[in-house]
């Protein structure tokens, strides 16, 4: 039998192959194997006999289909069909999403160019040219080195040894050896990497930090540094910003990526951002600590039981890699999910155990598989709309679930949803994922109304910001909850809520600040609402702005509740009028607000295109957005 395994992206993608490359290899030991692959990446395979031969093409060539102008392009790959061609393989096992239309042309030209009679890989729709399919539920829903042992076991390839490989020769470990210093006795040897690769400096920690960690690891620890990588990762940085420049080894830009196996291979712990230097650590055996920002933990965490992922939680990571699109390659701009790691959360004080973190809770594979969730008694809770969850909810349930989350110990938030969310979040990834993570996304338009009839289900009532900020400050006023109003215009929020305390005697609002939702004023934004001592934070940067400010900085808010309510301040302020109350009834209270403020036009016009979409779609996701593609 011939095989040959594509796997054309950088090295962390390649060591995640290796379990699936060893499956082959054990079930079918007298396998002819080639690895189709980076020339970067190959000499990871050196000494593991997992390929009888390494074929190197640089993916860079074609990684656009603008590459296609260029002849020189052209010829490459001209060749490399040729050789292909020539390869007499029985099967090609292609080990990659299909994120990108061109992504899937590419590989289905490599696997007809093999003429192997078997083309094997996974499918999200667009492996049309597959013969054997393992279904695609999106990235993250199960680790990649899980989707490549399925995609082995197509051809009954399996195995129970799923470790990681690379290869490490003996001149490697004795070059090793000869870099690092002679072990003292119980004297840690610990691996920085302060980079993260070339593909996304989104995904970097402040090298600062990487400093302070080292410092605390020599000055608690006792532990000796080597810091490694490439010379691009800004070692210097961290030079620059240590104490105990004594205690470091600078191997960085001068290791190959065997050697510097090797070397991870001698230490005793490994820290470092998400990029291809976390899984040689793993592969290598060595205790790993990765900090993941921006990017899919749930795919990429390092495959070890010795691993332990540091992540602040913030609800819109990650943002890169989700559901069945590349999505925010570079993060957004605040870096928040990245930025407020502090070394405490990455060697806390004492050390915590090793966990091993392979699927994130919101890509389980239980998540829901109809356009409805039901409760017992078959009592609909929530239904989805074009992928996005709108919850059965009336504004006295509301208050009640307010009641509970304010008593509670963790921080929730609130989407008031409209047709206008949901079409602007069919082509913004990041404002997607925000409102499928959300605690609670209320039905605030009535075309919602409608499109909930059409899927079979009846929503109660229509449930707005703009109504349901006098009500929650009514209840506040009873229960004694504390407000603060963020946003809208300079003075509105201030003057809502003396408006608000003079109708309801008793209510406290401790804040009001207009700010703004750039990232730069984040930080002092969010130390002036925590030290109010507010349970509810009302966030008025209309949507998406809201959103997104709350779901990044949800982990570090004090308030138990935080809700975009647009332009409810306006409202209660006098600044905006609403629409009379028989337009509200009458579900035409978006024609009173195109009337006054005519510049809505563009927006008004995702409404017509908000029906067409639910007329052809219902409850299903845009087709790239997979993790609810059963829906």
């Amino acid at each position: 039998m011939k095989l040959l395994a594509v796997e054309l992206a950088d090295i962390g993608d390649l060591i995640m192959a290796t379990p699936a490359l060893s499956a082959l290899r054990e079930t079918y030991p007298d396998a002819h194997i080639d690895v189709l692959t980076t020339p970067h990446a190959a000499p990871l395979l050196n000494g593991t006999n997992l390929a009888n031969s390494v074929l190197m093409f640089d993916k860079a060539t074609f990684d656009r289909a603008s590459s296609l102008l260029r002849p020189s392009n052209v010829w490459a790959a001209i060749r490399l069909a040729i050789r292909l061609r020539h390869g007499g393989y029985d099967a090609v096992l292609i080990f990659h999403h299909l994120t990108t239309r061109f992504g899937a042309l590419k590989y289905a030209a490599l696997a007809f160019a093999s003429a192997a009679p078997r083309r094997l890989g996974l499918d999200n729709g667009k492996g049309w040219f597959l013969t054997d399919r393992v279904q695609d539920r999106g990235f993250g829903v199960e680790h990649q080195v899980r989707y490549w042992l399925k995609v082995a076991a197509l051809l009954d390839a399996k195995s129970a040894d799923e470790r990681l490989h690379i290869g490490i020769s003996e001149a490697d470990r004795a070059w090793a050896e000869s870099h690092l210093p002679t072990r003292v006795a119980n004297q840690k040897l610990v691996a920085i990497h302060p980079g993260s690769g070339g593909y996304s400096l989104a995904r970097r920690w402040e090298a600062e930090k990487f400093a302070a960690l080292a410092d605390r690891l020599i000055e608690r620890d006792g532990a000796q540094i080597v810091l490694v990588g490439g010379a691009n990762d800004d070692p210097e940085l961290v030079w620059a910003a240590m104490r105990n420049l004594d205690k470091v080894i600078d191997l960085s830009g001068q290791t190959t990526l065997n050697q510097l196996a090797a070397v991870l291979a001698r230490c005793d712990h490994f820290f470092g951002a998400d990029s291809g230097v976390i899984h040689v650590a793993a592969a290598a055996g060595t205790r790993v600590t990765a900090l993941f920002g921006p990017s899919n933990h749930a795919a990429w965490a390092p495959w070890s039981r010795s691993a332990r992922v540091v992540r602040t939680g913030v609800r819109c990571s990650p943002c890169s890699y989700v559901f069945d699109t590349v999505g925010l390659r570079e993060g957004c701009a605040a870096r928040t999910c990245i930025r407020t790691l502090t070394v405490e959360m990455v060697y806390p004080t004492p050390p915590p155990p090793p966990h091993f973190v392979e699927r994130g809770s919101q890509y389980s594979a239980d998540s829901p598989s109809l356009s409805t969730e039901r409760v017992p008694g078959g009592e609909v809770k929530l239904l989805h709309v074009l992928g996005l969850p709108v919850h059965k909810i009336t504004f006295a349930g509301l208050l009640d679930r307010i009641g509970e989350w304010v008593a509670g110990t963790t921080t929730r938030q609130i989407c008031t949803v409209n047709p206008e969310f949901i079409m602007a979040a069919q082509k913004d990834i990041h404002f997607y994922n925000i409102l499928s993570r959300a605690d609670l996304c209320v039905p605030d338009g009535i075309g919602l109304l409608w499109a909930a009839r059409r899927l079979g289900v009846r929503l109660p009532e229509r449930v707005t910001g703009s109504d349901g900020v006098p009500l929650i400050a009514e209840r506040a006023a009873r229960e004694g909850w504390k407000l603060f109003f963020l946003g809208a215009a300079p003075g509105v929020a201030a003057d809502a809520a003396r408006r608000l305390t003079a109708r309801f005697p008793g209510l406290k609002v401790v804040g009001t600040v207009a700010g703004s939702p750039d990232p730069l004023e984040e930080d002092a934004l969010i130390e002036q609402i925590n030290a109010s001592g507010a349970d509810v934070l009302f966030v008025a940067y209309g949507a998406p702005n809201q959103d997104k400010w709350i779901a990044r900085n949800l982990p570090r808010l004090h308030p138990r509740v935080a809700m975009g309510v647009g332009g409810a301040l306006d409202f209660v302020a006098g600044v905006t009028q609403r629409a009379p109350r028989w337009m509200q009834r009458a579900g035409i209270e978006w024609l009173h607000r195109l009337i006054r403020e005519p510049w809505r036009w563009r927006r008004m016009m995702r409404l017509p295109l908000f029906v067409i979409a639910v007329l052809r779609r219902g409850g299903r996701p845009p087709a790239r957005f997979v993790a609810y593609r059963n829906i």
